[in-house]
Protein backbone atom coordinates (compact mmCIF):
# COMPACT_ATOMS: atom_id res chain seq x y z
CA UNK A 1 0.00 0.00 0.00
CA UNK A 2 1.32 3.43 -0.95
CA UNK A 3 1.97 5.91 1.81
CA UNK A 4 -0.93 8.22 0.91
CA UNK A 5 -3.24 5.19 0.75
CA UNK A 6 -2.26 4.40 4.35
CA UNK A 7 -3.49 7.83 5.37
CA UNK A 8 -6.75 7.46 3.47
CA UNK A 9 -7.34 4.00 4.95
CA UNK A 10 -6.78 5.38 8.46
CA UNK A 11 -9.31 8.18 7.94
CA UNK A 12 -11.82 5.68 6.52
CA UNK A 13 -11.36 3.34 9.50
CA UNK A 14 -11.71 6.21 11.99
CA UNK A 15 -14.98 7.31 10.38
CA UNK A 16 -16.34 3.77 10.16
CA UNK A 17 -15.50 3.06 13.82
CA UNK A 18 -17.11 6.24 15.06
CA UNK A 19 -13.89 7.65 16.46
CA UNK A 20 -14.20 10.47 13.93
CA UNK A 21 -17.43 12.26 13.05
CA UNK A 22 -18.58 14.94 10.64
CA UNK A 23 -17.36 18.28 11.97
CA UNK A 24 -14.36 16.82 13.82
CA UNK A 25 -10.86 18.12 13.15
CA UNK A 26 -8.11 15.83 11.94
CA UNK A 27 -4.79 15.94 13.76
CA UNK A 28 -2.20 18.23 12.21
CA UNK A 29 0.20 17.01 9.51
CA UNK A 30 3.05 16.41 11.96
CA UNK A 31 0.88 14.43 14.37
CA UNK A 32 -0.63 12.33 11.56
CA UNK A 33 2.84 11.59 10.22
CA UNK A 34 3.86 10.36 13.68
CA UNK A 35 0.71 8.26 14.16
CA UNK A 36 0.96 6.55 10.77
CA UNK A 37 4.74 6.57 10.38
CA UNK A 38 4.65 8.16 6.93
CA UNK A 39 6.20 11.32 5.53
CA UNK A 40 4.48 14.68 5.75
CA UNK A 41 4.51 14.88 1.95
CA UNK A 42 2.42 11.68 1.89
CA UNK A 43 0.06 13.23 4.42
CA UNK A 44 -0.39 16.29 2.22
CA UNK A 45 -0.98 14.15 -0.87
CA UNK A 46 -3.65 12.11 0.90
CA UNK A 47 -5.35 15.24 2.27
CA UNK A 48 -5.51 16.73 -1.23
CA UNK A 49 -7.24 13.57 -2.50
CA UNK A 50 -9.66 13.52 0.44
CA UNK A 51 -10.51 17.17 -0.11
CA UNK A 52 -11.22 16.52 -3.80
CA UNK A 53 -13.50 13.68 -2.76
CA UNK A 54 -15.41 15.99 -0.43
CA UNK A 55 -14.40 14.07 2.70
CA UNK A 56 -12.55 16.96 4.33
CA UNK A 57 -12.27 20.73 4.14
CA UNK A 58 -9.01 22.53 4.85
CA UNK A 59 -8.67 26.21 5.69
CA UNK A 60 -5.97 28.39 7.13
CA UNK A 61 -6.20 30.86 9.97
CA UNK A 62 -7.45 30.38 13.52
CA UNK A 63 -10.74 29.51 15.12
CA UNK A 64 -13.09 26.50 15.04
CA UNK A 65 -13.43 26.52 11.24
CA UNK A 66 -9.69 26.47 10.56
CA UNK A 67 -7.55 23.38 10.04
CA UNK A 68 -8.72 20.15 8.47
CA UNK A 69 -12.37 19.31 9.17
CA UNK A 70 -14.41 16.23 8.28
CA UNK A 71 -17.24 17.38 5.99
CA UNK A 72 -18.49 14.29 4.13
CA UNK A 73 -19.82 15.94 0.95
CA UNK A 74 -19.91 12.98 -1.49
CA UNK A 75 -21.66 14.97 -4.22
CA UNK A 76 -18.36 16.80 -4.73
CA UNK A 77 -16.57 13.62 -5.79
CA UNK A 78 -19.50 12.50 -7.92
CA UNK A 79 -19.63 15.90 -9.62
CA UNK A 80 -15.92 15.68 -10.39
CA UNK A 81 -16.34 12.21 -11.89
CA UNK A 82 -19.33 13.31 -13.99
CA UNK A 83 -17.49 16.40 -15.21
CA UNK A 84 -14.59 14.24 -16.37
CA UNK A 85 -16.95 11.83 -18.13
CA UNK A 86 -18.75 14.71 -19.86
CA UNK A 87 -15.44 16.30 -20.86
CA UNK A 88 -14.27 13.09 -22.52
CA UNK A 89 -17.65 12.50 -24.21
CA UNK A 90 -18.12 9.28 -22.26
CA UNK A 91 -21.44 10.62 -20.97
CA UNK A 92 -23.86 12.46 -23.26
CA UNK A 93 -27.00 14.42 -22.49
CA UNK A 94 -29.34 11.56 -23.35
CA UNK A 95 -27.54 9.43 -20.74
CA UNK A 96 -28.30 12.08 -18.13
CA UNK A 97 -31.91 12.18 -19.32
CA UNK A 98 -32.24 8.41 -18.91
CA UNK A 99 -30.65 8.55 -15.45
CA UNK A 100 -33.04 11.31 -14.40
CA UNK A 101 -36.04 9.23 -15.44
CA UNK A 102 -34.69 6.33 -13.40
CA UNK A 103 -33.69 8.21 -10.25
CA UNK A 104 -36.54 10.70 -10.08
CA UNK A 105 -39.13 8.13 -11.07
CA UNK A 106 -37.96 5.84 -8.26
CA UNK A 107 -37.92 8.71 -5.78
CA UNK A 108 -41.48 9.72 -6.69
CA UNK A 109 -42.70 6.13 -6.51
CA UNK A 110 -41.22 5.76 -3.02
CA UNK A 111 -42.03 9.23 -1.75
CA UNK A 112 -43.41 9.57 1.78
CA UNK A 113 -45.46 12.76 2.27
CA UNK A 114 -44.48 12.80 5.93
CA UNK A 115 -40.79 12.96 4.99
CA UNK A 116 -41.03 15.70 2.38
CA UNK A 117 -39.20 19.02 2.61
CA UNK A 118 -42.33 20.81 1.48
CA UNK A 119 -41.50 24.28 2.79
CA UNK A 120 -38.23 24.25 0.85
CA UNK A 121 -40.02 23.05 -2.29
CA UNK A 122 -42.74 25.69 -1.87
CA UNK A 123 -40.12 28.42 -1.49
CA UNK A 124 -38.47 27.35 -4.76
CA UNK A 125 -41.83 27.27 -6.54
CA UNK A 126 -42.52 30.82 -5.40
CA UNK A 127 -39.10 32.02 -6.57
CA UNK A 128 -39.70 30.46 -9.99
CA UNK A 129 -43.05 32.26 -10.31
CA UNK A 130 -41.30 35.53 -11.14
CA UNK A 131 -42.07 36.05 -14.87
CA UNK A 132 -39.00 38.28 -15.24
CA UNK A 133 -36.63 35.57 -14.03
CA UNK A 134 -33.87 34.98 -16.56
CA UNK A 135 -33.11 31.50 -17.84
CA UNK A 136 -29.75 31.67 -16.02
CA UNK A 137 -31.56 32.25 -12.72
CA UNK A 138 -34.50 29.91 -13.37
CA UNK A 139 -32.52 26.75 -14.14
CA UNK A 140 -30.63 26.47 -10.81
CA UNK A 141 -33.91 26.86 -8.93
CA UNK A 142 -35.53 24.26 -11.18
CA UNK A 143 -32.70 21.76 -10.56
CA UNK A 144 -32.73 22.38 -6.81
CA UNK A 145 -36.50 21.87 -6.74
CA UNK A 146 -36.11 18.40 -8.23
CA UNK A 147 -33.39 17.50 -5.70
CA UNK A 148 -35.56 18.69 -2.80
CA UNK A 149 -38.52 16.61 -3.99
CA UNK A 150 -36.34 13.50 -4.21
CA UNK A 151 -35.51 13.73 -0.50
CA UNK A 152 -39.05 12.65 0.38
CA UNK A 153 -38.07 9.11 -0.66
CA UNK A 154 -35.68 8.90 2.29
CA UNK A 155 -32.71 7.64 0.25
CA UNK A 156 -29.80 10.10 0.63
CA UNK A 157 -27.81 8.40 -2.13
CA UNK A 158 -30.52 9.23 -4.69
CA UNK A 159 -30.51 12.89 -3.69
CA UNK A 160 -26.71 12.99 -3.65
CA UNK A 161 -26.51 11.57 -7.16
CA UNK A 162 -29.10 14.06 -8.38
CA UNK A 163 -27.27 16.94 -6.72
CA UNK A 164 -24.02 15.86 -8.37
CA UNK A 165 -25.70 15.70 -11.77
CA UNK A 166 -27.30 19.11 -11.20
CA UNK A 167 -23.90 20.73 -10.67
CA UNK A 168 -22.05 18.78 -13.35
CA UNK A 169 -24.46 19.52 -16.21
CA UNK A 170 -25.35 23.13 -15.29
CA UNK A 171 -23.43 24.73 -18.17
CA UNK A 172 -24.67 22.20 -20.73
CA UNK A 173 -28.25 22.59 -19.49
CA UNK A 174 -28.04 26.36 -19.89
CA UNK A 175 -26.65 26.01 -23.42
CA UNK A 176 -29.61 23.83 -24.43
CA UNK A 177 -32.15 26.15 -22.78
CA UNK A 178 -30.74 29.19 -24.55
CA UNK A 179 -31.44 27.49 -27.89
CA UNK A 180 -35.19 27.47 -27.18
CA UNK A 181 -37.16 29.87 -29.42
CA UNK A 182 -39.49 31.13 -26.67
CA UNK A 183 -38.10 30.69 -23.16
CA UNK A 184 -40.98 32.56 -21.48
CA UNK A 185 -43.49 30.09 -22.94
CA UNK A 186 -41.38 27.11 -21.88
CA UNK A 187 -40.89 28.53 -18.38
CA UNK A 188 -44.66 29.03 -17.95
CA UNK A 189 -45.26 25.39 -18.83
CA UNK A 190 -42.51 24.20 -16.50
CA UNK A 191 -44.00 26.19 -13.61
CA UNK A 192 -47.39 24.56 -14.16
CA UNK A 193 -45.85 21.09 -14.36
CA UNK A 194 -43.76 21.69 -11.23
CA UNK A 195 -46.85 22.66 -9.29
CA UNK A 196 -48.67 19.53 -10.43
CA UNK A 197 -45.79 17.25 -9.43
CA UNK A 198 -45.52 18.98 -6.05
CA UNK A 199 -49.27 18.66 -5.38
CA UNK A 200 -49.29 14.95 -6.29
CA UNK A 201 -46.32 14.12 -4.09
CA UNK A 202 -47.56 16.12 -1.13
CA UNK A 203 -50.96 14.41 -1.37
CA UNK A 204 -49.33 10.98 -1.50
CA UNK A 205 -50.53 10.26 -5.05
CA UNK A 206 -47.27 8.59 -6.01
CA UNK A 207 -48.38 6.91 -9.23
CA UNK A 208 -49.77 10.18 -10.50
CA UNK A 209 -46.58 11.96 -9.47
CA UNK A 210 -44.43 9.45 -11.39
CA UNK A 211 -46.49 9.98 -14.55
CA UNK A 212 -46.34 13.75 -14.24
CA UNK A 213 -42.63 13.77 -13.44
CA UNK A 214 -41.62 11.50 -16.29
CA UNK A 215 -43.79 13.44 -18.76
CA UNK A 216 -42.16 16.64 -17.47
CA UNK A 217 -38.61 15.34 -17.89
CA UNK A 218 -39.34 13.73 -21.26
CA UNK A 219 -41.13 16.77 -22.66
CA UNK A 220 -38.37 19.19 -21.73
CA UNK A 221 -35.65 16.87 -23.02
CA UNK A 222 -37.34 16.49 -26.41
CA UNK A 223 -38.04 20.21 -26.64
CA UNK A 224 -34.46 21.26 -25.93
CA UNK A 225 -33.01 18.50 -28.10
CA UNK A 226 -35.11 19.65 -31.03
CA UNK A 227 -34.20 23.31 -30.50
CA UNK A 228 -30.49 22.55 -30.28
CA UNK A 229 -30.64 20.40 -33.41
CA UNK A 230 -32.22 23.25 -35.35
CA UNK A 231 -29.58 25.66 -34.06
CA UNK A 232 -26.76 23.36 -35.20
CA UNK A 233 -28.32 22.96 -38.64
CA UNK A 234 -28.76 26.73 -39.13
Amino acid sequence: MKAHEVVMAWVTDELASGRLHIGDHLPGERRLAEILDVSRSSIREALRVLEALGTIRTSTGSGPRSGTVITAAPEQAMTLALNLQLATNQVEHHHVYEMRLLLEGWAAQNSDPAAGHWQDAQRLLELMEDPNLSVEDFLPLDAEFHVVLSRSAGNPLISTLMDAMRIAIADHTLERAEALPDWSKTAARLREEHRGIYDSLRAGNNEEAVERLQAHIRGYYLETAGAQSQTEEA
